[in-house]
């Protein structure tokens, strides 16, 4: 776990911040003394949950807003030092439904946010959340930063595209810019109620009532898999990073099958089991196969690596979820 002095009063902005990786993010700024700033449209099946920073209550300032709101972003971005960029929806079916809200929400609302950034305060650094969902299927695994971007869906294709705009106004007009492409990522304050944002929860989910989990195919597709602890400290490593400024750096873990995941969550709960069943037509299309990242660079130049072993994170998102599930179901 990274703590030190250097977030001690800083003014922080997170976007996002009631959502899973935001909100886990903003309890460790304010561990840490950063004065945090939350922007959350709380969009219904997004993920945000006000619950989320219940730790944090009277911490940290909320502002329930949308990011296409340029209004809204004039007044919250002036005097951040840093800006944690965490909005958007991560669902590769409903971007496949309904494209022009994804591109509406992970394009225009990021373009308006860098526009405020830019009119406003153009000496912000920005961390943005890239996604392994932007180099579609893998031509070679590991997979380093130089691998060709190619998104099987319209999601990855508007997460290309969206970090683009970052580098673009990082290299132009100035701003601290940096792209973490984040891989499967689990544990507390996720949304439970359903799977399109991330399969790992839904399958802790599934087995704590009690129901088997519907694995696609064999079960045998393979993922890297990380702990939010661990990319909460990525986020905070680069923001301390000047060397991270215009970089794009992977976030990996431990490459593992999903159904070697959903077996360890059994043996954790001590009961559960699993079946496989065909893919869905609107998934198969869009399905990346196997997945690993190389982390050799961001370990290297900012010195990250996963520290939380599968197991004692699927053991954490248990009991987090075992406490407090009524607030998430």
């Amino acid at each position: 776990m990274v703590s030190d002095n250097f977030f001690k009063n800083k003014r922080v902005l997170v976007t996002g911040g009631l959502g899973f990786i935001g909100s886990n993010l903003s309890i460790r700024l304010v561990g840490l003394g950063a004065k945090v700033t939350i922007v959350d449209a709380l969009l219904p099946d997004f993920g945000g949950n006000k619950f989320n920073i219940f730790p944090i209550k009277g911490k940290v300032k909320t502002k329930i807003g949308d990011m296409r709101d340029m209004a809204l972003l004039a007044k919250v971005v002036r005097g951040q030092e840093i800006i944690f960029n965490l909005a958007g929806t991560l669902s590769h079916i409903d971007s496949m439904t309904n494209p022009f809200v994804d591109l509406d929400i992970n394009c225009r609302a990021q373009l308006c946010l860098l526009e405020s950034c830019r009119k406003f305060n153009p000496l912000t650094k920005i961390i943005f959340a890239g996604t392994r969902n932007q180099y579609g299927k893998a031509l070679y695994l590991p997979v380093d930063e130089k691998h060709i971007e190619d998104p099987v869906d319209i999601n990855g294709i508007n997460s290309v595209a969206c970090e683009k705009y970052h580098l673009l106004y990082h290299r132009i007009y100035g701003l601290g810019v940096v792209s973490l492409r984040m891989t499967n990522t689990f544990g507390p304050r996720h949304q439970m109620k359903h799977s399109k944002q991330g399969v790992l929860n839904w399958f802790i989910r599934v087995l704590m009532d009690r129901k088997p989990v519907e694995l696609y195919g064999d079960g045998s597709q393979l993922r890297d898999i990380n702990y939010v602890d661990d990319v909460v400290d990525a986020l905070i490593l680069v923001a301390k990073s000047k060397r991270a400024n215009g970089n794009i750096y992977n976030l990996g873990g431990l490459p593992m099958t999903l159904v070697e995941f959903v077996e360890k969550a059994i043996k954790i709960l001590g009961f559960g089991k699993y079946i496989t069943v065909k893919f869905p037509l609107e998934r198969k299309g869009i399905e990346i196969g196997n997945y690993v990242a190389n982390i050799k660079k961001i370990k290297e130049e900012i010195g990250w690596q996963p520290k939380i072993f599968i197991e004692e994170g699927v053991r954490r998102t248990i009991d987090y979820y075992s406490r407090y599930k009524k607030v998430y179901y």
